[in-house]
């Protein structure tokens, strides 16, 4: 179902992978509190959450299809890193803004003059920095659809498809996903908040196309400028993240690089009964608590890893001062036979 909530944090939400480490009541305090907030909001809401270094997952409707917005463009930049790196294209390849290719929504372009020359690299990054939408069709006048949900497959994706270019339903602008019936509903694009997450999480982890392309990709999402969803309470705490937006619709994919650890999420909010186009939409304010809460419960078996692991060493060092003091005193016993 596409309208519904999707919050992507490696933590299975009614499906919660868990250790043994963090205290039960702990955890169950902090699942229930994020239930609640699920429960409290109108509309659908879709969550898939995951702490790199511990691999606890949490997730609520995880597997379920939803609308991407302009989260998509996040499978498009990745593409595009691939063609780079195999030469079918290059960023000082120059692209044209023209008066025909303008598409209004999000970004600067539109306000710029027609035959505007740019290249490739600066298309890309004006793509998700600004989620510019005539930039983004640029972009994949150079790579085309298609090719995106064929490098999707490639990374075993097979639920997240690019449908057709932003605002653009020519038949030459629909990629061939997007002719199935059973997508028309999810417009631009369609994903689950599991494979939203796991695509960021590879890129992460330098899997996607190389560990240097991947590294920059994740610089340029760090840079991206709409915070209002996941940690937009956190002032100084490193986020790489992409955002999407429609009129009844929040979606948000990001990384969230904590002290004791780093926590992957998607959250996509749907079918909300009102059109609210500002900083309080309830999808955001949904998010900010929601993300705050993973990252908590995410973390909270890392804390505890770290206290056994320091208790642990402690108990190390009283072992081994026993050890010293038995061997001093069975050297003061020779000495005084």
């Amino acid at each position: 179902m596409y309208k519904s909530v999707f919050i992507l944090v490696l933590v299975s939400a009614t499906s919660f992978a868990e250790t043994d480490a963090a205290p039960d009541d702990v955890r169950s305090d902090l699942a229930e509190r994020i239930h609640s907030e699920i429960r409290a909001f109108k509309g659908t809401v879709g969550i898939f959450a995951r702490n790199l270094e511990t691999n606890r997952t949490f997730g609520f409707r995880e597997d379920e299809r939803v609308r991407t917005a302009s989260t998509i463009k996040l499978p498009i930049m990745a593409e595009a890193f691939q063609q780079v790196s195999d030469g079918r294209v290059h960023w000082d390849d120059p692209v044209v803004l023209t008066r025909e290719k303008i598409v209004r929504g999000s970004g600067i372009l539109f306000e710029l003059h027609d035959g505007l020359k740019l290249t490739l690299r600066d298309a890309l990054h004006l793509m998700i920095v600004l989620s510019d939408n005539t930039a983004t069709n640029l972009v994949l006048d150079a790579i085309g659809t298609d090719s995106v949900n064929k490098r999707m497959d490639q990374l075993g994706l097979s639920q997240t498809r690019l449908l057709r270019k932003v605002g653009a339903n020519q038949p030459a602008s629909i990629s061939v996903a997007g002719n199935d019936p059973a997508n028309k509903p999810f417009g631009l694009g369609v994903t689950t908040p599991r494979e939203m997450a796991t695509l960021l999480e590879k890129i992460e982890r330098g899997e996607v196309v190389n560990v240097e392309a991947s590294r920059e990709m994740i610089a340029i999402l760090k840079r991206q400028q709409d915070h209002r969803g996941i940690g937009r309470t956190l002032k100084s705490v490193p986020i790489a993240s992409k955002a999407g937006a429609l009129d009844k619709l929040r979606s948000d994919v990001g990384i969230v690089y904590t002290k004791t650890g780093r926590i992957v999420m998607a959250i996509t909010c749907d079918e909300m009964p009102e059109v609210i186009w500002n900083d309080e939409n309830p999808a955001y304010l949904l998010m900010g608590k929601v993300s705050e809460l993973l990252m908590k419960l995410l973390n909270e078996e890392g804390r505890s890893r770290n206290a056994e692991l320091e208790t642990r060493n402690a108990e190390r060092g009283t072992r081994n001062a026993e050890l010293e003091t038995r061997n001093a005193e069975r050297g003061n016993l020779k000495s005084e036979i």
